[in-house]
């Protein structure tokens, strides 16, 4: 007799917190996970941070280790990939041959490393994934490769001034190499701060030593013997030790779209997280959603705390939950001794305005042309996670405000809450 399942294809922080939460909402049929690593699902956070720089060989910040998916009684299929989806039979396929039938499938792919343009490589045999040239930072796996390379006095060349190249970059700083950061567009930091933010972080990063360069494209990635070399396009050649890129993230939708399902900047799925298949789901950084907080646009979020609320969600979408997700976007970063964090989305306001903390840091909050809170950001000491959390409230309040009480430090936000 065909049993048939949850099934999840995909075990990082969505898909393991979709498991757990399935058990802790009452299903107690199977729940199979399945993952292409060796590891069990672990924190990825840390592998820009923690996993780079610490003296002793670091170990994964398991979500869910061996002995816990034994006791939910998780069926684990590791360093295994789903092929297919047959939706009409319900069934998935296996690499392996084995095939799974589901009652409902949570797609939790994630996303991968978006790859520098092959063309930019010397002419050598094989494609851009057979080349050594270049490091990309998405694994626990790739973390350990890296960090090997991190040792005192070495050049490192980042390619990005995003989150993940800055974080990086921080860490290399830290670690004692010679550390050089290049960017293509006029500031670090493009996506979802502001420009008074990224100037801090730029500064930072200067005061460590970190060299970078904005505003330049490269032309080509070569390397003689064992030293690695990056053209810029203003001619100028760079030689270093190791190159990482980090460049951004490309939504995995492969094996949705070879099923039929509508693709939307990533996997499309509507308030519940369910695809154009509604016995099939998705969630994290594989996916696009309306938000209702931003009058229903379509937004993808590659973010920790958004795998974690969206594979929560989804679990309990797939056992028949009718809410629409609508959790407040959350964002942040550690560099050198900086806290960063982001609530909401900046980019979808129309007015900022600046709250200066002293030495405790910089607030930002953002509105619509009608006033209404739908962002705020902050940089400082790490206490400025209090502030934040608390603009997240009022965020999802969708609370009206004016601006000007706002920038003012004796304001508080607790009492704007409360009233």
């Amino acid at each position: 007799m065909t049993e048939y399942g949850m099934v999840i294809i995909g075990a990082g922080e969505t898909g393991a917190r979709a498991a757990s939460e399935l058990r802790s909402l009452g299903w107690t049929g199977i729940i199979t996970l399945i993952g292409e690593e060796a590891h069990a699902p672990y924190e990825r956070p840390p592998l820009s941070k923690q996993a780079l720089q610490e003296a002793a060989e670091p170990s994964p910040a398991f979500i869910l280790d061996h002995k816990k998916l034994e006791e939910l009684r998780i069926l684990w299929k590791k360093e295994n990939k789903a092929t297919s989806i047959d939706k009409g039979k319900h069934m998935i396929k296996l690499e392996n041959g084995e095939s799974i039938f589901y009652e409902r499938l949570l797609l939790a792919t994630g996303a991968k490393p978006r790859t520098l343009p092959a063309e930019l490589f010397e002419p050598r045999p094989g494609s851009i994934i057979d080349t050594p040239l270049v490091h990309y930072l998405r694994s626990f796996s790739d973390a350990l490769s890296l960090r090997k390379r991190l040792q005192p006095g070495k050049r490192i060349i980042v390619i990005g001034g995003g989150f993940i190249g800055l974080e990086v970059a921080a860490s290399a700083s830290a670690c004692g190499c010679e550390v050089t950061v290049i960017e293509a567009g006029p500031r670090l930091l493009m996506r979802g701060v502001p420009e008074a933010i990224a100037s801090i972080v730029e500064a930072r990063h200067r005061s460590a030593g970190v060299r970078i360069q904005l505003g330049v494209g490269i032309s080509q990635v070569s390397s003689i013997g064992d030293e690695k070399i990056v053209t810029l396009a203003n001619g100028e050649a760079l030689v270093c030790d190791t190159i990482i890129a980090g460049i951004g993230a490309i939504p995995e939708t492969t094996l949705a779209a070879e099923s039929g399902l509508v693709i939307e900047n990533g996997i499309r799925a509507d308030n519940r997280l369910a695809t154009s298949d509604p016995d099939i789901f998705a969630a994290g950084d594989c996916c696009s959603f309306p938000h209702p907080l931003y009058d229903g646009a379509r937004i993808r979020l590659e973010a920790w705390r958004a795998a974690q609320d969206q594979g929560t969600f989804a679990a309990a979408s797939m056992l028949g939950a009718k809410e629409s997700y609508d959790a407040v976007p959350w964002f942040w970063s550690d560099q050198f001794e900086l806290a960063l964090q982001v609530t909401g989305l900046p980019s979808a306001g129309t007015v900022t305005v600046q709250r200066s903390l002293g030495s405790a840091g910089e607030l930002f909050f953002h509105f619509t042309g009608e006033h209404r809170l739908i962002a705020a950001s902050g940089i400082g000491s790490p206490g400025i996670a209090k502030e934040i959390r608390l603009a997240e409230k009022l965020i999802a309040a969708r609370s009206i405000l004016d601006p000007a009480q706002l920038a003012r430090p004796d304001v508080k936000l607790k009492a704007l809450l409360n009233a």
